[in-house]
């Protein structure tokens, strides 16, 4: 299979558009999809705040970065999709941008669609940590591949060709990105000791009917500390409230709560986080670059997170759209471009449109 070769740098070939589109279809039941796999923006961008965390931890943490594979990718800004105008408008040092990829992968040697995507910006000047989930299903142009989803992106040609599709789609400048293989989800909530999330009555029986192997089972609704396990299936619970929609408002609630429990574990516990979860990491950031972005995102005592979704209420198709036999969600791109490059550089937050 395309997929599974490797070309002459030792890098992993990228799928063919035939294959992604079987693997595709083979899963794409909008019922029950979710429910099979582990798709979950929540633990990825952990694992991306743990990076920061980095940056406590001197010498010897500087050590336990060789635990992260690292993959040296084009900076380019032609390679990488980022448009004159997009780098003369938004030149801003103060503000880093980097992709985030959950990977669905079936192998270690596929690239694997990412089917989580969020970028990530440090707001040094306005004191914030903004998460910009953006939905895998939006209808995007791809290079080379013409018009698909969002994330198939990487399948088709890895970290880089997905930050090209982010970049020129929704007009960033993106040049680096960490990613995560999903399989790995719940290792990352159980190694620092669970999350607490206020668990809706509603929801417990999702959670209990999907956290098979738990050793606990969610009795009743309030806060209440979920481990690894059933914090996977409280991410995932597609088919109560407003869908994919709300799932991603779970994960969000899940992050602030891991990000949290690990600040308030305290900074001689960090080493030990960290090197539980480094060795699950993939990024494009060296060392330095690692140490230093934990240095302003943890050392800022102001610093606050944000979370936003994209495309917004109100600018996408309600319920998608079946094109040749595939689901997609089709969404207004000149709205979309505009309410990221507000929030991301300009720090003002998207409204959904009212009706």
């Amino acid at each position: 299979m395309s997929g599974k070769s490797n070309n002459e740098n030792g890098q992993t070939a990228p799928i063919s558009r035939s294959e992604i589109k079987k693997r595709a279809n083979k899963n794409h039941s909008k019922k029950n999809k979710s429910g099979k796999k582990k798709r979950n923006v929540v633990i990825y961008s952990l694992v991306f705040i743990l990076l920061f965390l980095v940056g406590l931890g001197g010498f010897y943490v500087f050590n336990l970065l060789d635990k992260v594979k690292t993959n040296v990718i084009s900076k380019d800004s032609d390679d990488l999709g980022i448009e004159a105008n997009v780098s003369s408008s938004f030149s801003n040092t103060d503000i880093v941008n980097i992709a985030l990829f959950g990977l669905d992968k079936l192998s270690d040697d596929e690239p694997g669609r990412s089917d989580a995507t969020m970028v990530i910006t440090i707001d040094k000047k306005n004191d914030k940590l903004k998460m910009s989930s953006i939905m895998r299903d939006s209808y995007v142009n791809i290079d080379g591949h013409g018009k698909d989803k969002l994330n198939h992106a990487h399948a088709f040609g890895g970290p880089e060709l997905a930050i090209k599709t982010i970049n020129k789609n929704y007009k960033l400048d993106i040049k680096d990105y960490v990613s995560i293989n999903f399989s790995n989800m719940e290792k990352l909530i159980d190694a620092i000791g669970g999350v607490n999330v206020d668990v809706k009555k509603e929801e417990i029986n999702e959670i209990n009917t999907t956290s098979v192997g738990s050793p606990t089972s969610i009795s009743h609704p309030g806060l209440q500390k979920l481990n690894g396990i059933q914090a996977l299936s409280y991410s995932r619970i597609r088919h109560v409230g407003n869908g994919d929609f709300e799932r991603t408002d779970r994960q969000r609630v899940v992050l602030n709560s891991m990000f949290e429990t690990i600040k308030s574990s305290g900074a001689s516990q960090y080493p030990s986080i960290v090197s539980k979860l480094l060795p699950l990491v993939e990024t494009s950031l060296s060392k330095t670059d690692i140490i230093k972005l934990g240095t302003d995102v943890i050392m800022d005592g102001k610093m606050t997170i944000e979370q936003e979704r994209f495309p917004v209420d109100g600018y996408y198709k309600d319920g998608g759209e079946m094109i040749k036999g595939v689901w997609y969600l089709p969404f207004d791109s000149e709205a979309t471009i505009k309410q990221m490059q507000d929030y991301i550089f300009n720090d003002k937050k998207p409204e959904p449109k009212k009706n």
